[in-house]
């Protein structure tokens, strides 16, 4: 059965296709505006570990809704769980048998509900599945320590493929009411470079 793991290069979508590739023909897929050419970085790191990978261009117009909305909110969750609702929107129209993300049991964002996930599987007949969702950062922290080489650092530093950086880009270079600094909170981000196989 063929799946897309929405993916970033980061360590939780790499481990969500580890742990989803016994069971399925794994494409890492890389949801993107266009913004930038942020994408590349995620394609490098899914050659590196053998995956297919495929880009899915996103609709501009979420971006910049999501962008006013963490703009007047001063805070990006509700403009970051926009965009991840719309790329499971837009992977569950692909040619796919299954979905996946690497939302963990904890994540403040994005997150699916329950019914958001059996929306996506009734309205798009796709099979969506979340495989850290029972683990909490520790645990994926330490499944990341055995099996991934990994860079952390500041959320601006970090070459990665995920909305953040879009989002980060679009209000830095258009007029809206706010600085990147006033809506994200300094945060780490992470950006595998490998991947240790047994």
């Amino acid at each position: 059965m063929d799946l897309g793991v929405l993916y970033s290069g980061g360590k939780d979508s790499t481990l969500a296709a580890l742990l989803l590739e016994e069971f399925y023909d794994v494409t890492l897929v890389t949801a993107h505006f266009d913004v930038s050419d942020d994408w590349e970085h995620a394609r490098e790191t899914a050659e590196r570990m053998g995956f297919a990978f495929e880009r899915l261009e996103l609709d501009p117009d979420v971006a910049h809704e999501a962008v006013e909305t963490m703009c007047d909110d001063g805070f990006p969750r509700n403009g970051i769980q926009q965009v991840h609702l719309h790329a499971l929107e837009q992977l569950a129209q692909a040619e796919y048998d299954a979905i996946a993300d690497g939302t963990r049991r904890d994540d403040r964002v994005p997150t699916v509900s329950r019914a958001q996930a059996q929306s996506l599987e009734d309205r798009f007949d796709v099979d969506y599945i979340a495989p850290l969702s029972g683990f909490g950062r520790t645990a994926v922290d330490r499944l990341v320590d055995a099996t991934l080489e990994v860079t952390v650092g500041p959320s601006e530093e970090i070459d990665r493929a995920d909305y953040e950086a879009e989002l980060r880009a679009i209000i830095a270079t258009e007029d809206v009411p706010g600085t990147v600094e006033d809506v994200f909170p300094p945060h780490e981000q992470t950006y595998v470079t490998d991947v240790v196989r047994n």
